[in-house]
């Protein structure tokens, strides 16, 4: 008998993967979301049918307002929390105020909802790498991050800081109510579906966009190209997901992520290759970079967990560049200038 699972933000990119997943497995599973940047969609099968029983497991809620969750929570097992406030990063560096204040709230509000509920089996609080300090994130040969790196804190954006603010706050979960939690941290998550839009896409979306768009819309690299990002596909994190909840409950920070470090100019240059369209790289300097350039040392995730990511990225691109055409192509037949 399969286990009843909440997940919050449970429409979006990662989370509706994970629902995929964990409901082909047998477990019940309730999504929460306010399908801010997540889609019903994301819910659907091929051919029409729902992955979950929508009615009665599908919720559209506000968790930036308390006391959203304390009706579905009896009977619930475990809680994914991945409900939060980002998008590209031009977006998170121009609303910093608004998604520091907007993530805080979300997190406390589940955590003071989850903490009346002391059955709960587990609680996974799904964190990000922006959270680590930003004098250790300097470039495409920066030294793999290790979990100890976290701290002293310095994260470069308000994104950062509110996503490890959240994981502070589970730790108090466990210490004062004996909630056992998880906290996985993320690296760049790539994949489909996704928001390909031109207002919050983020970095590989949004070049595979321009690349399908192209010559109509131009391929413009923001920054230097020379900043770098540790890619991961979101079939590989599906899986340190239930790994976490399968082994990772008390068990502390665990990276997802790869050991080497991917510039932006290289993902372009890939995704070129991808298109076959004759496109000369551009590069917009007065646009935001983000954090220069990170990875993940994953042993705590091998060791821990027995996860290792396993999709190349040029697979991985490839697919999710089908996957953007084919939605890009339904787009344009519907209305042209979008």
């Amino acid at each position: 008998m399969g286990y009843h699972i909440l997940i919050t933000g449970g429409a979006g990119m990662i989370g509706s993967n994970l629902v995929r997943r964990l409901s082909g497995q047998g477990h019940r599973v309730t999504v929460v979301d306010n399908l801010w940047r997540g889609k019903r969609e994301y819910l659907s099968n091929e051919d029409g049918s729902w992955v979950i029983d929508m009615d009665r497991d599908f919720h559209e809620l506000d968790l930036s307002r308390p006391d959203q969750l304390d009706a579905l929570l009896p009977g619930v097992d475990y809680v994914y929390h991945l409900a939060d406030i980002v998008a590209g990063v031009d977006y998170v560096f121009s609303n910093q105020l608004e998604i520091f204040r907007q993530n805080l709230l979300i997190n406390t509000n589940v955590v003071a909802s989850v903490a009346r509920f002391r059955d709960l089996k587990g609680y996974i609080y799904v964190g990000t790498a922006c959270s680590f300090p930003e004098q250790l994130q300097t470039g495409v040969d920066a030294a793999p991050l290790k979990e100890e790196n976290l701290f002293p804190a310095s994260p470069e954006s308000a994104y950062g800081w509110s996503k490890l603010m959240g994981q502070y706050e589970a730790q108090l979960l466990a210490r004062d109510v004996g909630i056992p939690i998880s906290l996985p941290m993320l690296h760049n998550v790539y994949g489909a579906p996704c928001d390909f839009s031109p207002e919050r896409s983020q970095v590989i979306p949004s070049l595979v966009r321009k690349a399908i768009a192209y010559p109509s819309e131009a391929f413009v690299i923001w920054g230097s190209g020379q900043q770098g990002r540790a890619f991961v596909h979101i079939e590989d994190i599906v899986d340190g997901l239930v790994l976490c909840l399968e082994r990772g409950l008390g068990q502390g920070f665990i990276q997802l992520g790869p050991d080497y470090c991917t510039s932006i100019a290289t993902l372009a240059e890939t995704i070129v290759e991808i298109s076959g369209k004759p496109i000369d790289l551009k590069f917009d300097l007065s646009k935001p970079e983000g954090d220069r350039g990170r990875c993940a040392d994953f042993e705590k995730a091998r060791t821990v967990l027995g996860w290792s990511p396993r999709v190349e990225l040029k697979d991985g691109l490839e697919s999710m560049y089908r996957w953007v055409e084919a939605r890009y192509a339904e787009q344009q037949a519907v209305d042209p200038a979008a």
